[in-house]
């Protein structure tokens, strides 16, 4: 990345930090626990902070605190800040994850360009559900949340395989409905819960896709978290953040190629200056989308 591209994204971290930091206050002062997640937890681990290419930042929320957030947030979040935004029978965010977004930016995407949804910079919140404790509950677990994925995201996998993307081009054009795609999800993701079990002490992200939903960790790791020290504020991580990211990334102290140093999101337009609704039918929900 040169020298401009890193300067740009490093005010998106600016932004970014700041929603982290008032979503960090908020949970704190009811009663929601989170833990870094992603990037964002390698960002804490090896730099201290963001990653330097990273436009984006990700939390881990267990289940029933994450079923908790939006009705609070509703309630006494600062809405005229933040929009809490998650997929429903109104509106699909083509995200498996809740999102906190900032009100007075805008951040479109090109996944995203089309649709007529909030478009501010985003945290994500991702939950966490129980693994189910016996095989036939677990393999039952795994189609539950490949149909949720496939439903709930709504467009072809990027970097998936091809045998996950032709299920999903398939599913799509047998099911082309929103209100039938969303009965069928919002039913997937109603298994993916019922079939896991508490006591089995594991816990796994379900709306990432195949290889990250078999990635199984002890729920007590986020239960009980560590901090360690992100842009100069302590935040909570799994308590053993060393091997998640061990097993999430490899030797994670290394550096990538300077290749892969790139930004996350394939960006449309930014202005962190001024709202999305400016550039409504201009960058986004426009005829060319």
């Amino acid at each position: 990345m040169n020298d401009t591209e890193l300067q740009n994204v490093r005010r998106i971290q600016e932004k970014l930090l700041e929603i982290l930091l008032y979503f960090q206050e908020f949970c704190e002062a009811h009663g929601l626990s989170f833990t870094l997640a992603g990037g964002t937890l390698l960002g804490a681990a090896r730099n201290g902070g963001f990653v330097p290419w990273d436009d984006d930042a990700d939390v881990f929320m267990l289940r029933e605190d994450y079923e908790k957030l939006g009705p609070l947030w509703e309630q006494y979040a600062d809405r005229d800040r933040y929009t809490y935004l998650r997929s429903d029978e109104k509106i699909n965010i083509r995200h498996a994850a809740a999102e906190i977004r900032d009100n007075h930016t805008t951040f479109i995407t090109r996944h995203n360009a089309d649709l007529d949804i909030h478009q501010g910079l985003m945290l994500d919140v991702i939950p966490l559900d129980d693994v189910g404790h016996s095989k036939a509950r677990r393999c039952a677990q795994m189609a539950a949340s490949m149909v949720y994925c496939c439903f709930n995201f709504q467009r072809l996998p990027e970097h998936k395989g091809k045998l996950t993307v032709a299920a999903t081009r398939a599913g799509l054009a047998l099911v082309q409905d929103p209100k039938t795609r969303y009965r069928i999800w919002k039913g997937a993701e109603r298994d993916v819960i019922r079939l896991g079990d508490k006591d089995s002490g594991l816990v796994a992200s379900f709306g990432e896709g195949a290889t990250i939903m078999r990635q199984r960790f002890p729920r007590k790791w986020f239960e009980n978290p560590v901090y360690l020290d992100f842009e100069g504020h302590p935040m909570p991580c799994p308590a053993d953040y060393d091997r998640w990211l061990t097993v999430s990334y490899g030797n994670y102290m290394e550096f990538p190629p300077e290749e892969e140093q790139v930004a996350r999101h394939d960006i449309v337009f930014m202005d962190l200056d001024r709202p999305y609704t400016e550039y409504r039918g201009i960058y986004y929900c426009t005829d060319r989308t």
